[in-house]
């Protein structure tokens, strides 16, 4: 068993503001003797950090000089501190905000700065059954989209059990128009596709500002005699591969025997 010791602590993980608004964060942490909170800032599409300022002692609150005017810290190094935003904008603020003490990170929080003309949109889930002309393994397609913002994570389940081996999902959501979408694939073996029963489940979680909602959809494997009727098909067609493998060899080792019996004459 392996213990696992979380000494930073911060919340919330997921926030939606409007423009011109204030929002706090705020962080706290156990590590004893140690008497600094920093505060960091990850841009979209930039994996870099930026140090925003840093809360020391009870007494000591810096923010950097890019930072003056739009953050502000306060609070306690060596217990809990805090990030005031204090003038939202967009897109300047929008991206994930990370807190740290000594060598320890919070999870972070993903902030996303409503832009006015927009709406918050919960997404659209569809799965996709597997191509037919897969073989030994099948994949299933999970579609998310037409949702604002990009606040979402997706999972998948079998007959109800949480599925992590052979899953893909993009990295990020993609942006198309006034909405976002993102896509997920579950690889699974052909005898799992084409068990009798089983359900294939995408559920799409989304932070709506306030709460964190869910949408799914599933597939079920082919059942009963469909699934015999799927895998004749596919021994009649292994084995007339093989009738034309072997007559291909025959017919080439008659040629070679023709040729050199010319030869002896």
């Amino acid at each position: 068993i392996t213990l696992i010791i979380c000494y930073v602590h911060q919340t919330p993980a997921d926030l939606l503001g409007e423009i011109n608004n204030k929002v706090k964060l705020t962080c706290k942490h156990t590590i004893k003797s140690y008497d600094t909170i920093l505060w960091y800032q990850r841009s979209p599409g930039n994996p870099s950090l930026k140090l925003v300022g840093f809360t020391s002692y009870t007494s000591i609150q810096t923010v950097e000089n890019s930072f003056q005017g739009s953050f502000k810290v306060s609070g306690d190094g060596e217990k809990e501190a805090f990030l005031h935003m204090l003038k939202l904008r967009h897109p300047e603020n929008t991206g994930d905000y990370f807190c740290a003490s000594e060598a320890y990170f919070g999870t972070g929080t993903k902030l996303t700065v409503l832009e006015s003309n927009r709406t918050i949109s919960p997404p659209t889930v569809t799965v996709l059954p597997p191509s037919k002309k897969e073989k030994n393994k099948k994949t299933l397609v999970c579609v998310a989209s037409r949702f604002y913002p990009d606040h979402v994570s997706v999972s998948w389940q079998i007959d109800g059990d949480n599925i992590t081996d052979g899953v893909a999902t993009d990295s990020a959501a993609r942006l198309e128009g006034e909405h976002y979408s993102i896509t997920s694939r579950l690889r699974v073996p052909l005898k799992t596709w084409l068990t009798q029963g089983k359900k294939f489940n995408c559920t799409v979680s989304f932070f709506n500002g306030n709460e964190t909602v869910y949408r799914s959809d599933w597939v079920a494997g082919v059942k009963g005699c469909l699934a015999e009727k799927y895998l004749k098909i596919t021994n009649a067609a292994k084995l007339t591969y093989a009738v034309l493998i072997a007559k291909s060899s025959f017919y080439g080792a008659f040629v070679v025997f023709l040729v050199c019996s010319r030869k002896d004459f």
